[in-house]
């Protein structure tokens, strides 16, 4: 299991627009949860084959990574490390989809790229023409 440990731990990144539209979108109130977790397929700019989600989830398990933003708990448990594991993330939101972009970067500031961005609304590749 990985430790994330002061030097270790994942730095993340939350825009006002992107905190309000999980606020509002998911109803998240004041104490509330946001889960943060990888699935199977897709892409994001650092993996391929998998893909970030998310979900409304006021109860963590087992978090190693909690961190509070506007009043909202964004957190990783303990299964779902290995997704995140020498990342940082930023989330901002995109206003052509309406919906979060997430954006990692490794921890040590390098951001690779995988083909195609992520629709952080469908968790779906995006491929644009």
């Amino acid at each position: 299991m990985i430790n994330y440990t002061e030097e270790r731990r994942m730095k993340l990144t939350i825009t006002p627009a992107a905190s309000e539209w999980f606020r509002t979108e998911l109803h998240v109130p004041a104490g509330g949860g946001v889960k943060l977790f990888g699935k199977v397929y897709g892409n994001t700019n650092v993996h391929q084959g998998f893909s970030q989600a998310f979900q409304r989830c006021d109860e963590p398990v087992d978090p190693v990574f909690d961190q509070v933003i506007d009043g909202i708990h964004y957190y990783v448990e303990a299964f779902d490390a290995w997704f995140f594991d020498g990342l940082d993330l930023s989330i901002d939101l995109d206003a052509e989809y309406d919906g979060p972009k997430f954006t990692f970067s490794h921890t040590d500031g390098i951001t690779d790229t995988v083909v195609g961005d992520v629709d952080g609304v469908s968790s779906a590749s995006y491929h644009g023409e």
